[in-house]
């Protein structure tokens, strides 16, 4: 008994044989590390403000400030990856989730807590294109698409149960403990990592940083998510948010110029030549749009409109989530045998209908409607997420797969951004229109300033009168319903574009070894190109 217990222990250790596996264990570690943060954070911002004695808008930046420097970083941050090492940055990135997160728990103030909240981007930017990089330079081509599906898998995981163990923390424990959970997460995944993950990196380029690049897209990214976080609440018009995109544009304009005289670019914008990356991009892009806006004012339509829990409001996206975690490792392997292309065209579908099934709701809508566009909405985004990564990564050579991965996530966070900032202006708007229709006798500026809440959630009652309660309630649910249908539109134009982009089969670089011969003309035979490195015990060179 005692010698099969050790047989076995001895085949789960880490080798050669499964090192890729414990890798990918400890990349979905820090993946449900930074997606539970995503979601629980939201739940408590209620206590944290009566805690704090914080206003709405130190409430607001708990948020913005971690969207921000996230979304800043992210190319950057996958680009040191490839100079410097991979796994380097990627434990830097957790050190630093992990000591940030321990800083806000204790947080006094709310000043420190948005210093820590800021602190805490810093460390997902570097960890979020660390694992998808890491990944692909662990897996050969023909395994990514399960190993992606498995990592988009443990991402709907956190996503589903965010919110609930969220709730649960806060009403039974405190607000501090969402974020000492993340300590023995972290400690879990370096120790994994340190044992398990092979250090790689790009060794053709230098160990130099594009410093006029990085700051010219730092400004860029900055200036247009700081422009889309705050467009409802400044008016789209006013001169706060005009001067943002103008900046935005001259920046992300002079990165480009940048970018194509330096020697060794922090983005190679050949990447964008490969019809399988620039199709995953635009795929990410609406995908990302109709989640992450979908995901938002659904639930505070739960909570405001139909009165649940924060808890409650999170059990009933279950249906979206569990079919993700269940389907997302399945769309990988078929991605390995099929090719991702018809599984994203038939994922963008599929969330497209769910949309559209989504915007008949009502003030009164039950869930038992509610539930099979649901599991519609899983269906169709366990389809795209794990192909499209999937397609992103094998278009482009494993050297550049840092830069790639940040290129791809940094989509994924200025689509969701867009989508939240889209459906929130398209509710103020449309709703607008209602509360004039229903509200004649209410002066206009205060049918303005009412409008303007709509955008974000402010359909609640509150101190307002039973009237204006009732009208506040119609108009964000009619805002709303038109607002999924433009959701809608957009997933299907992502589908046209996926199909177009996208190579039928998947298209993957060839890969080289130290001296820059393909693993394919060394051993034709073989499909796992890493393995000589592998069998010699020293780190994969690529």
């Amino acid at each position: 008994m005692t010698e099969r217990i050790v047989a076995q222990a001895q085949r789960l250790a880490p080798s050669d044989d499964n090192r890729r596996w414990w890798t990918l264990g400890a990349m979905c570690f820090a993946l449900f590390m930074i997606m539970l943060d995503n979601t629980v954070v939201n739940v408590a911002l209620p206590s944290i403000q009566r805690d704090l004695h914080t206003t709405l808008s130190g409430l607001e930046w708990t948020i913005n400030a971690y969207t921000l420097v996230f979304a800043v970083l992210l190319v950057t941050a996958g680009r040191l990856g490839d100079v410097f090492g991979r796994r380097r940055m990627f434990i830097f990135g957790v050190v630093t989730f992990a000591l940030s997160s321990a800083a806000i728990g204790a947080a006094p103030t709310a000043t420190w807590l948005v210093a820590g909240r800021a602190v805490q981007g810093i460390g997902a930017a570097f960890m979020m294109p660390a694992t998808l990089s890491i990944i692909t330079n662990a897996f050969p081509a023909h395994e990514r698409g399960k190993a992606i599906g498995t990592w988009a898998g443990v991402s709907a995981i956190a996503l589903a149960i965010g919110p609930m163990l969220g709730g649960y923390l806060v009403g039974h424990v405190s607000w501090r403990a969402i974020f000492y959970i993340n300590l023995p997460v972290a400690a879990l995944a370096v120790i994994v990592t340190l044992f398990a993950t092979r250090e790689s990196r790009d060794d053709t380029a230098p160990r130099s940083v594009d410093v006029p690049g990085v700051a010219a897209l730092t400004v860029g990214i900055g200036a247009l998510v700081y422009a889309l976080v705050e467009g409802n609440k400044w008016g789209w018009g006013s001169g706060r948010i005009v001067g943002l995109f103008v900046l935005a544009g001259i920046a992300l304009a002079a990165f480009v110029v940048i970018e194509r005289r330096v020697k060794l670019p922090m983005i190679d914008f050949s990447y964008f030549r490969s019809r399988s990356f620039l199709g995953a991009n635009l795929a990410a892009f609406t995908v990302s749009f109709a989640m992450f806006g979908m995901f938002l004012f659904l639930a505070l339509y739960f909570q405001n409109i139909l009165h649940y829990s924060p808890f409650q409001a999170g059990l009933r996206f279950l249906p979206a989530t569990v079919v993700i975690m269940v389907l997302g490792p399945i769309a990988g392997r078929l991605a390995d045998r099929v090719g991702p292309r018809p599984l994203i065209t038939f994922g963008l579908v599929v969330v497209s209908a769910s949309l559209v099934w989504q915007s008949f709701i009502k003030v009164n809508t039950s869930y038992a409607f509610l539930w099979p566009a649901f599991l519609l909405m899983g269906i169709g985004m366990a389809f795209v997420m794990s192909p499209m990564s999937t397609a992103a990564m094998n278009a482009i050579d494993r050297t550049k797969a840092g830069a790639a991965s940040g290129v791809l996530s940094m989509t994924r966070m200025v689509g969701g951004t867009f989508g939240v900032a889209v459906i929130g202006a398209l509710i103020s708007g449309l709703g607008r229109t209602q509360l004039d229709k229903h509200l004649p006798g209410v002066p206009a500026g205060v049918r303005s300033h009412l409008a303007d809440t709509l955008g974000a959630g402010g359909a609640a009652g509150g101190a307002h009168s039973p009237q204006i309660t009732d009208a506040l309630r119609h108009a964000y649910v009619y805002g709303l319903g038109h607002s999924l249908r433009v959701s809608a539109a957009l997933a299907l134009v992502g589908a046209l574009l996926a199909w177009v982009f996208v190579t039928r089969d998947a298209e993957v670089k060839p890969e080289l070894d130290a001296e820059g011969i393909t693993a394919a003309a060394q051993a034709p035979a073989r499909t796992e190109p890493a393995a000589p490195a592998e069998r010699s015990g020293e780190p994969v060179s690529v």
